[in-house]
C-alpha cells in the first residue's frame, strides 16, 4: 500500500482526517454555488464566491502534501528531492490561496461598488481618457479589478521567487544531506524568520484579513433586516477561518499541543464554513 512505510502517530491522523474533511467541504460548497446559485441567477457574486471554495480547497491539498505526506518520503539520502517536492508544494499552496483571497475580494468589489442601473447614452466619438474616467461603472469597474489583481499578483511572486525566501529554517536540520539555497531571513528580537514567509504571513495576508471581515462589517452597519444579518455572518464567518487557517496552526506547536492542534484549527474552520453557507442563503442575496 502506498500509505505502509509512512508513520503517523493518533493525533496526525486525526488532524490530516479533518483536513480531508474540510477539503470535500470546499469542493461540495464549490459546486453548490457554481452549479446551484450561479447557474441560476448568472451574478458574478456567486461565480467568484465559487471560486474562493474551489481555490482554497486547492490550497488545503498543497498544504496537506507539505505537512504530512512530503516529509515522510525522506529516506536520509533524498534530501535535494524531499525538499524540492516541499517547496513545490508550498508554492502552489500560496499562490492558490492568494487566488482564493482575489475570489473573496472580488465578492467585496462588487459590494461595494456595484454597476449603474441606467447606462449613458452617447453617440459616436473619439476615445477619450478623461471622459472615460468621468462615467461611474468605468470607475467602478477600475476600482473591482484593482481589489483582484493585488492579491493575483502576490500569489504569481509566491511561484517566482527565491526559495531561500521562504524556506523553512528547520530544513537545514531535517534534512542535511540538501544543497539548501542560502536562506534570506529577517531577525526580530532573536527570532529568525524567512523573510519572504515574513511579509507574506505578517504583512500581506492580515492586511487582507482586516480588510475582507471589516468591509462586510461596513456593508452590516450600512444595510438592516437580512442582508445586515448576512453581511455581518459572512464578516464572522472569515474572520473564524483565517483564525483557524491562518493563525491557529502556525502558532501552537506541535510537541507540546499536538491533541489542540490536531482539533482546535480544522474545527475552528468547519465552523466557519458553516457560517459562510448560513450567511450566503438568504433569499435577498440570490
Amino acid at each position: 500500500m502506498i500509505f505502509q512505510d509512512f508513520q503517523y502517530s493518533f493525533w496526525e491522523v486525526l488532524e490530516m482526517g479533518l483536513y480531508f474533511v474540510i477539503v470535500g467541504y470546499f469542493f461540495l460548497l464549490f459546486f453548490y454555488f457554481l452549479f446551484i446559485r450561479f447557474r441560476t441567477s448568472r451574478k458574478s457574486y456567486w461565480l467568484f464566491f465559487s471560486l474562493f471554495f474551489l481555490c482554497f480547497g486547492i490550497a488545503r491539498v498543497f498544504f496537506i502534501v507539505y505537512y504530512f505526506f512530503a516529509p515522510e518520503l525522506y529516506t536520509g539520502t533524498n534530501g535535494d528531492d524531499v525538499v524540492a517536492f516541499l517547496m513545490l508544494n508550498y508554492r502552489f499552496a500560496t499562490f492558490f490561496t492568494w487566488i482564493g483571497t482575489a475570489c473573496a475580494v472580488g465578492v467585496l468589489g462588487i459590494l461595494l461598488f456595484p454597476p449603474d442601473t441606467q447606462l449613458e447614452q452617447t453617440g459616436e466619438k473619439r476615445f477619450s481618457l478623461k471622459d472615460w474616467l468621468k462615467n461611474k461603472n468605468n470607475i467602478r469597474i477600475l476600482l473591482r479589478i484593482s481589489l483582484i489583481v493585488i492579491p493575483i499578483i502576490i500569489g504569481i511572486l509566491a511561484l517566482i521567487l527565491s526559495d531561500g525566501l521562504f524556506m523553512d529554517p528547520d530544513f537545514v536540520g531535517d534534512y542535511p544531506d540538501a544543497s539548501l539555497p542560502s536562506l534570506i531571513t529577517v531577525n526580530i528580537f532573536g527570532w529568525e524568520y524567512p523573510l519572504g514567509r515574513f511579509l507574506f504571513n505578517f504583512i500581506f495576508m492580515p492586511s487582507f484579513l482586516a480588510l475582507i471581515p471589516f468591509i462586510f462589517l461596513y456593508l452590516a452597519w450600512k444595510t438592516f433586516g437580512v442582508l445586515r444579518k448576512s453581511y455581518a455572518l459572512n464578516a464572522i464567518g472569515f474572520i473564524l477561518y483565517f483564525i483557524g487557517g491562518r493563525l491557529l496552526q502556525g502558532a501552537l506547536d506541535v510537541a507540546a499541543l499536538p491533541h489542540v492542534r490536531a482539533i482546535l484549527p480544522p474545527l475552528i474552520i468547519l465552523l466557519a464554513l458553516l457560517i459562510l453557507v448560513i450567511a450566503n442563503n438568504y433569499e435577498q442575496l440570490k
